[in-house]
């Protein structure tokens, strides 16, 4: 594989004859796997809890301060409140296993994710109970990242964690976006929806969010267990008939009674809520594309929510990138194409990955090893879907290196595997937990031929 790449850009001489600027030629040294790597690290700076929550603290109350939390940030966002916190704390925070970080007077449990488990259940019903005993004095301050949702797996009265696991699994494997599978969520549960502020009323809330949704939307991250929910009953019902979905008795008994309804925007319990948007998938992509214009590279964000089939989604990526190798338009090369969003993988096949490794691999296949084409794609939380790798690295002769080792491109994502193709070649990126989630980030960097 290319390991560096030389690059040549002309560049104005001042000094030239009758003031009129003359070509001169910089030398620009790229090393692909490099730079994609500083791109992604520059993107996990820019979310790291430590360097952006301080900021978002509010005044101590008078009476009580309690934490609670949930998310794959939760911990390391809890340790940042206890270091720049004045006076008495006390909390719980809930995070996804392995993601935990010490903390001294905020405890930390971790729970399952995106399937949600009894450890989840349980840490749920307590924040629930420290909520429920605040008043008008105390502070309620909140900390929610993305995974949220299946951490704070509380089911609402009359339905199991059975119950929610088994639509769980079915709304991952059916292709629903992450709006579709909170709205659900959100009308399963005990805390979600708003119900987490309504149980702390008349006691203050604050929210810090870490989004992980496209549009940054505080009633979808974690399912908004603090914000008043817009969507229905109804809605809910709409997605199970969407995807095909038969849910268990009890699930389809409960989605029919008014009495199932979340909180709604006016709600006087949601009064004292407020919401603090701490970072931001944008945030992210443009601290890369800061890091890309110091390497002489020109950056080109694509949008920060971009949703859709994993490769449906690579294959307009690989038209764009082509059109620059090609045509040098809309940006000449050397140039890096940035996204984020979440995208979702519809399972068909049996084999390993997520909707990152599905992703480039999808794009592996559209762009055919076409010259000066590189590509990172990986969640910011540094888990891919359920595997242990944060993503994977595409290079021009990905394909031909696996196809030396009998392993097909094609077959692969027909199986859904690209856990296992890029595995084969060795280009899969661990990580491990980053300790924060601003959704999925994509790099795709091309330079001349």
């Amino acid at each position: 594989m290319a390991r560096e790449a030389v690059v040549k850009k002309k560049t104005a001489d001042h000094g030239s004859i009758a003031g009129v600027p003359s070509a001169t030629i910089e030398t620009i040294m790229i090393e692909p796997r490099t730079i994609l790597s500083d791109l992604f690290q520059a993107a996990l700076a820019a979310a790291d809890p430590a360097k952006v929550l301080p900021g978002f603290l509010p005044s101590p109350p008078k009476g009580r301060t309690v934490v609670v939390g949930a998310g794959k940030a939760a911990a390391s966002m809890a340790r940042a409140v206890e270091e720049h916190w004045v006076g008495p704390l006390e909390g719980l925070v809930v995070t996804r296993y392995g993601h935990a970080v010490p903390c001294d007077r905020i405890e930390v449990v971790e729970a399952a994710h995106p399937v949600p488990d009894a450890a989840g259940r349980e840490a749920a019903r307590r924040i629930l109970e420290l909520a429920t005993d605040l008043g008008p004095d105390d502070l309620l301050l909140c900390l929610i990242s993305g995974g949220g949702s299946a951490l704070l797996a509380l089911p609402a009265e009359g339905l199991t964690l059975e119950d929610k696991q088994a639509i769980s699994k079915e709304l991952l494997r059916s292709g629903a976006d992450i709006s579709e599978m909170n709205c659900l969520r959100k009308h399963l549960s005990s805390i979600k929806g708003g119900r987490l502020a309504a149980a702390a009323y008349p006691a203050q809330v604050v929210s810090l969010l870490i989004s992980d949704v496209p549009g940054d939307d505080p009633a979808t991250i974690a399912s908004g267990p603090t914000v008043p929910d817009p969507t229905s009953l109804a809605d809910a019902r709409a997605v199970l008939d969407k995807y095909g979905i038969t849910p268990p008795p009890a699930i389809a008994n409960h989605l029919k009674k008014e009495t199932s309804e979340s909180p709604k925007p006016g709600d006087e319990r949601l009064s004292l809520s407020t919401i603090e948007m701490i970072s931001a998938p944008q945030a992210s992509l443009e601290a890369a594309a800061d890091v890309a214009r110091a390497a002489g590279i020109t950056p080109m964000i694509l949008g920060d929510a971009i949703e859709g089939e994993a490769r449906e989604v690579a294959k307009v990526m690989a038209g764009i990138a082509l059109q620059v190798a090609r045509h040098g338009q809309p940006a000449p090369a050397p140039c890096v194409l940035l996204s984020g969003g979440e995208t979702t993988v519809t399972v068909r096949g049996k084999g390993r990955g997520g909707r990152n490794a599905e992703f480039l691999l999808a794009l592996a296949v559209a762009l055919e090893g076409h010259a000066g084409i590189y590509a990172f794609a990986g969640d910011t939380d540094g888990i891919d879907g359920t595997e242990d790798n944060a993503g994977a690295l595409l290079f021009p002769d990905s394909i031909a290196r696996a196809e030396t080792k009998s392993v097909s491109a094609k077959a692969k994502l027909a199986d859904n595997d690209g856990y296992g193709f890029f595995e084969s070649v060795g280009d899969l990126v661990i990580t491990r937990p980053t300790l924060t989630n601003v959704n999925d980030f994509r790099a795709i960097l091309i330079l001349p031929a």
